[in-house]
């Protein structure tokens, strides 16, 4: 694995994307139709659902790169990836997971965070029968939350082909679950104490760093499908530390963005309805505000 450079900064991030005519993330507990807040009628986007898009991502641009594999993958089963852990390692493998050596172990879990992109930036509990121990990731993400109350649509369409020769019909009926138009929200926090400390931390680098910034701004667009609709990043505000510990509380950074629908708009339709403002005057000493899109 080649040479990276350690995280020296501790960062926060506002991410504002939205979605048209789609569906952002569909709530199995209620037929899969867009995630609300019930009691606000505000959209919600699990931080599940975002890490699968940059675990997607990266997966694409890296092509099973050396050092950028993914752990969380369908079709492969969890104990699977940790079973390579203690083969590449050459560890023996316990016959009960709770009694592998603390040596063994660290070797097993840093050879996971040194080969998998995702356990290395988002954490991963992997005591999971074939056990490689627990890292917690250095980036954090909230749950997203729409800027303004969603509605949740039921579309019916049509499908002139039937599913079995023996039904007597010409067509057959279903239904798509779409938000007319909704931004949302989403904030983040990185801490280069969990990507640097010893015996600990998972070595999520500068490098890493990038592309994780990389992955936040494109990874809609190699996310696209009809149930989703039209999704896309739309700002991405970056709060930059000048040191590992930090220099302001997160809440105080992220109360410094702001939006406003506009007074001619009722019912957004889109992000040009909206103005997104940054309070620069109030950014405080030892922070430097980035805008990446």
């Amino acid at each position: 694995m080649e040479q990276k450079t350690a995280l020296k900064n501790r960062y926060e991030f506002v991410l504002f994307y939205d979605v048209e005519n789609g569906n952002p993330n569909g709530d199995p507990d209620a037929g899969n139709m867009p995630r609300i807040d019930p009691e606000t009628g505000y959209g919600i986007v699990t931080d599940v659902c975002i890490k699968r898009k940059i675990r997607n991502y990266v997966d694409i641009v890296k092509s099973n790169e050396a050092g950028y594999q993914i752990y969380v993958t369908e079709g492969i089963a969890l104990n699977n990836q940790h079973l390579r852990a203690y083969s590449e390692t050459s560890t023996p493998l316990p016959k009960q997971a709770k009694n592998v050596p603390a040596d063994d172990l660290r070797k097993v879990r840093q050879w996971m965070c040194d080969n998998f992109f995702d356990v290395r930036t988002f954490g991963a509990v992997m005591s999971t029968g074939i056990n490689c121990g627990q890292v917690r990731g250095p980036v954090q993400l909230n749950f997203s939350r729409s800027l303004d109350p969603i509605m949740q649509q039921e579309v019916t369409i049509t499908r002139v082909a039937v599913t079995r020769p023996e039904d007597e019909k010409t067509t057959e009926m279903g239904r798509k679950h779409i938000v007319p138009y909704g931004l949302y929200r989403v904030e983040g926090y990185i801490s280069p104490a969990l990507a640097n400390q010893a015996g600990k931390g998972t070595g999520f680098s500068e490098e890493d760093l990038e592309l994780l910034w990389d992955a936040l701004v494109n990874m809609f667009e190699f996310d696209h499908s009809a149930s989703r609709g039209k999704m896309a990043s739309r700002k991405l505000y970056i709060f930059k530390h000048e040191n590992a510990l930090g220099n302001a509380p997160s809440h105080k950074l992220f109360d410094l963005i702001s939006h406003q629908l506009d007074e001619d708009k009722v019912v957004p339709r889109q992000f040009s309805d909206y103005t997104i403002a940054v309070d620069q005057e109030s950014i405080p000493e030892g922070v430097t505000l980035i805008e990446r899109l």
